[in-house]
């Protein structure tokens, strides 16, 4: 038994190879969404973090905000917000492109406060000497802060990351035909759903470890020590 499912008929074996290229394709659909989901949440969130660690509160207050409303509304309503108010005014995205800015716009407020986090974890005297340096504000956040962050950061990172995978799903109801979706619509034309919700269980699982494998490597590749400035 696998999954639930009684693998010692041909049949079940038969139909499980049939589907199987068939998934295939909402797994590549499903990749790209975390992909493009993950990208847009490291940089918004990177930018989000930025402005919230500014010393004018007429910077800072308003990316707060933004983080907070992000982090306190569902997912969902944000995808629907996207997906049918944007086109009133004229704005209109491809359901796979509002799906991952949906994903990647949540997302960011996380990722934000993971930024955060690994900024302040940054040695003060790194900055001091940056200022010392004469380094504009800006080239201190980008070659000073901001390379000694992300490898403190990595492991906290790959925890979203895994996280959006999980959340493409969600999609679906905007007709992302990413691979749970795929899954249900064989079921209701075979009404089999044991059989291929049980397999995309299976691949979730497999992409999960091989994410997580991915991160803990960088992990330990990524060296934590401050920059040294001469």
């Amino acid at each position: 038994m696998l999954f639930g499912i009684e693998w010692n008929t041909a049949s079940n074996w038969l139909f499980a190879t049939s589907i199987f290229p068939i998934l295939l394709k909402g797994l590549v659909i499903t990749i790209q969404a975390t992909v493009v989901g993950f990208f847009v949440a490291a940089i918004l969130g990177l930018i989000l973090a930025a402005l919230k660690s500014a010393r004018l509160r007429i910077i800072s207050w308003p990316a707060r905000l933004i983080t907070e409303f992000l982090r306190d509304t569902p997912l969902l309503v944000q995808l629907f917000f996207l997906y049918y108010v944007l086109p009133e005014y004229g704005i209109v995205l491809p359901a796979f492109l509002t799906g991952a800015l949906a994903l990647g716009v949540q997302y960011s407020a996380y990722l934000s406060e993971v930024y955060r986090a690994g900024i302040e974890s940054v040695a003060h005297g790194q900055t001091e000497a940056a200022r010392a340096l004469d380094l504009s504000p800006l080239r201190q956040f980008g070659i000073i802060i901001v390379p000694q962050a992300i490898p403190r950061i990595i492991p906290a990172m790959g925890n979203y990351l895994v996280s959006i995978m999980k959340d493409v799903p969600v999609l679906s109801v905007v007709s992302v035909l990413e691979m749970l979706n795929v899954a249900k619509i064989i079921g209701d034309r075979t009404f089999n759903y044991l059989i291929p919700l049980s397999m995309v269980g299976g691949l979730y699982l497999i992409m999960t470890l091989v994410a997580s494998g991915a991160v803990r490597y960088l992990d330990r590749r990524l060296p934590k020590q401050g920059i040294p400035l001469k």
